[in-house]
């Protein structure tokens, strides 16, 4: 099944890790004047064919944003039933995001640079079986999941159980009347697969910070956050529960309120991810929604310590990544 390797971290080990790995980082950055490029960043959200974008157009704009290590999540299979919209959603979301293959090949065509996750239609009879190949093959992530299915359907639950098996996280685009319904009941799921590592992700989870978001239906809130919001809640209340800071939803919940933002990332520092999911092919500036988010966490995070956390160790820790 798994080697030594990929040996599963109970959350007290993890916990342990990251704290050693932070102080193993940081002691060896006493004395030393590395600026911001050199520092490795881990991306945990990229795809592959985004918008057509070639494997060497991804390889180019990750690189141009600083990031050294990639993880690639793959779509599911192109079928029309009610979870992927009739086909509409086909691609996650319709963005023509690659596959199983398309993401494998990738990863292993640049091992320095990339690894790859596994997915499927949550709800195809095949789903697990099809996932547990590319597990068996060294995937270390099932998602992005973004299907048109409630957070706990029975098909959800085997796959939160495959995980929990597997020892690999599950990530979950979380967007009310679209994928992933029922996002109050995701403590549910939480207490109830406690060995299971979920990565919440998207518009609803993101809105969420604000203790005042009543309206689920607007996915990209703007203005002053109070804190305490179900997704701040989540995270505080719950140890397998992580973030994944990519994409507009994720930038909006820095840039809307700085002010909530900085105590935001100091809370949960030890719990985010850094994760881009931009289809550019530029890698920097306006453009540029990864690079944006980078430098927004560096402006944000309450100290050097935080921001190498959320930008490098939680990530290496978590998926058991090499340095870099």
């Amino acid at each position: 099944m798994r080697e030594l390797k990929n040996r599963h971290f109970s959350r007290r080990e993890f916990l342990a890790a990251s704290v050693s790995a932070s102080c193993a980082v940081m002691a060896a950055k006493v004395g030393r004047a590395d600026d911001a490029v050199q520092e490795p960043i881990i991306d945990i959200h990229q795809h592959s064919n985004y918008r057509e974008r070639s494997a060497e157009q991804l390889r180019a704009h990750q690189r141009a944003m600083g990031v050294t290590r990639t993880i690639l999540l793959p779509s599911g299979s192109p079928v029309k039933r009610a979870s992927t919209g009739d086909g509409i959603h086909n691609g996650l979301g319709g963005v023509g995001a690659g596959g199983n293959e398309s993401v494998l090949a990738t990863a292993r065509q640049f091992p320095q640079e990339f690894s790859f996750g596994t997915n499927e239609v949550t709800d195809l009879p095949e789903a697990r079986q099809e996932i547990a190949k590319y597990l068996d093959l060294g995937a270390i992530i099932i998602g992005e999941q973004k299907f048109a299915v409630t957070l706990d359907s029975v098909e959800s639950q085997q796959l939160y159980a495959l995980a929990a098996e597997y020892h690999v996280p599950i990530l979950m685009h979380l967007q009310h009347g679209t994928y992933n319904l029922g996002f109050e009941r995701l403590p549910q799921m939480l207490t109830k697969f406690p060995e299971t590592i979920f990565i919440g992700h998207a518009q609803t989870w993101w809105a969420n910070i604000d203790r005042n978001h009543t309206d689920q239906k607007l996915l990209y809130p703007k203005g002053p956050v109070v804190a305490g919001g179900l997704t701040d809640r989540y995270l505080s209340d719950y140890p397998n529960l992580f973030a994944d800071m990519s994409a507009g939803s994720g930038l909006n919940a820095l840039t809307r309120d700085e002010d909530h933002a900085r105590g935001f990332l100091d809370r949960h520092q030890n719990k985010i991810l850094y994760g881009s999911d931009c289809d550019d092919r530029i890698g920097s500036g306006v453009a540029c929604q990864g690079s944006q988010t980078i430098a927004a966490i560096r402006k944000l995070a309450p100290n050097k310590a935080a921001e190498r956390k959320i930008l490098f160790e939680n990530a290496k820790v978590l998926f058991r990544l090499p340095n870099g």
